[in-house]
């Protein structure tokens, strides 16, 4: 049993980025300007608008680090160590999704009796809503209400749509399934201090995580 999709808006915003090219009008300078003195004063511009002394020490997570990072000298540290510095603790709602020991993964027999939620439009995905009691994911013990589905086999569905994402478990093949998943909520995997992209293909590529074990 699956909870039914919330309507989408994917027709609107095609239908806007179509029209967007004849949304803007372009007008001929009527000032010339060398191509050097242009270079200059839109990188210096860049430069000085983005230096104000509360972006200079601004903290990005080193694997987050671009050329453009370096070239403003943002500095570079983790966000757990930057947040330890604030108050010295770490905020009692923070979970570090580039670290696999908030994962968890299971292997289940189909049908696997979970209760899958959309996550709200902002972030994308589905979560653990509920499950079934006696179901198969409910005799396994290891998955909880709240859990985020990051990958089904070696298929990253992280961010997907409700149906491309269910999809992937209804087409996967074999007498078990491997789930992936992330034991946080959807703001702390997809938000501001969320997993890199780079960090979760990587961690995708590889099977994600060793199947967990139920406790004793």
């Amino acid at each position: 049993m699956v909870s039914s999709s919330r309507t989408k808006t994917m027709a609107a915003a095609a239908a806007i980025m179509a029209g967007s090219t004849s949304a803007f009008t372009f007008v001929p300078k009527q000032n010339t300007i060398s191509k050097t003195q242009l270079q200059m004063g839109l990188f210096d511009g860049v430069k000085e608008a983005f230096s104000a002394p509360a972006l200079e020490r601004s903290q990005i997570d080193s694997e987050r680090e671009t050329p453009i990072d370096r070239w403003m000298g943002w500095s570079v540290t983790s966000e757990s160590e930057e947040m330890k510095k604030m108050g010295g603790k770490t905020p009692a709602d923070f979970i570090d999704s580039m670290d696999e020991s908030n994962y968890v993964s299971v292997e289940l027999a189909k049908p696997m009796g979970i209760i899958f939620e959309e996550n709200d439009e902002e972030y994308g995905g589905i979560f653990v809503q509920s499950l079934k009691k006696g179901g198969n994911a409910d005799t396994n013990g290891v998955l909880k209400d709240g859990d985020q589905l990051v990958a089904v086999g070696p298929i990253k569905v992280a961010a997907m749509p409700f149906d491309d994402a269910l999809g992937a478990i209804v087409d996967s093949e074999g007498d078990l399934t491997k789930l992936v998943m992330f034991r946080g909520t959807a703001k702390q995997f997809y938000g501001p201090t969320g997993t890199s992209q780079e960090w979760l293909d990587e961690f995708v590529s590889k099977g994600g995580v060793e199947v967990t074990q139920p406790s004793s």
